[in-house]
């Protein structure tokens, strides 16, 4: 990976159309919008990245691998869940990470959740109150949707 300082701070917005990237760049007295060939990917990157910078997990921030950002939202694998309190769950054990949809359409990740309490949280007759007595409050946590 070849790393180069760029100096974001007067980009007021990105969107993404057509394989282009739209910068909103903001002058002071005025708004510049230009356009630059890339492939959404690039858009869903920077929309992660901004995530990660406005993350309250520096932890997770960590975790990510930039050598790998394709514009693929780092989440694990969701299956969906029969539960009051969620529609789906998933966890990727190389990175210990439990993430809930939860029925409002909100998304977390817990930290550091090891295997057998993903195990549990499975086999339990209650997601929701699984989640209440043994993850809510026992691990580190931050929204991501």
């Amino acid at each position: 990976m070849r790393l180069s300082k760029i100096d974001l701070s007067k980009l007021a917005a990105i969107s993404h159309d057509d394989g282009y990237l739209g910068l909103v760049i903001d002058q002071g007295d005025s708004l510049d919008v230009i356009e630059i060939p890339a492939p959404v990917a690039a858009y869903e990157g920077l929309q992660q990245l901004d995530a990660i910078i406005a993350s309250d997990c520096p932890a997770l921030a960590a975790a990510v691998d930039f050598n790998h950002l394709s514009g693929v939202k780092q989440t694990a694998h969701m299956q969906p869940i029969n539960s009051a309190m969620a529609n789906a769950v998933g966890y990727d054990p190389n990175r210990h990470l439990l993430q809930i949809e939860f029925k409002g359409g909100s998304m977390y990740q817990y930290e550091d959740v090891d295997a057998a309490t993903w195990g549990a949280l499975q086999a339990s007759g209650s997601a929701g109150r699984f989640f209440n007595h043994c993850i809510k409050g026992q691990y580190r946590s931050c929204r991501v949707e």
